[in-house]
């Protein structure tokens, strides 16, 4: 479901390291370009280029689970808060709402990783 083999490969790698309970780190949060977005082939100078409007869709995105999660724009938190709150306060249909629009949601991968974050 990557945009390129490089793309592909960063999202592997950081997908890793968050699964990974023995690593635990900080990460800023953030409504703009993330590490993700550095590997993706529609990354333009200082906006999305994937389609008209994406770069709206990417950040309303952003900015809807920044609220869910109630965290701070900016703001930096260890990894292993973040995913505890994602457990404690995603339920796999708010990404209905949060992910609409998303071309993975419809593959379901993201609610099972929730459902399994949840145990």
């Amino acid at each position: 479901m990557g945009y390129s083999p490089d793309f592909i490969e960063r999202m592997t790698e950081i997908v890793k390291d968050i699964r990974d309970q023995e690593k635990d780190f900080m990460i800023r949060v953030v409504a703009a370009f993330d590490d993700a977005c550095m590997a993706c082939p529609h990354r333009g100078e200082s906006a999305c280029e994937a389609a008209e409007g994406s770069n709206d869709h990417v950040l309303s995105m952003d900015e809807k689970v920044i609220r869910h999660l109630g965290l701070e724009p900016g703001k930096v938190y260890k990894k292993s808060k973040l995913v505890a709150l994602t457990g404690e306060k995603v339920e796999p249909d708010n990404l209905d709402h949060l992910c609409a629009g998303c071309s993975w949601l419809r593959y379901g991968v993201c609610k099972e990783g929730i459902r399994a974050l949840k145990g």
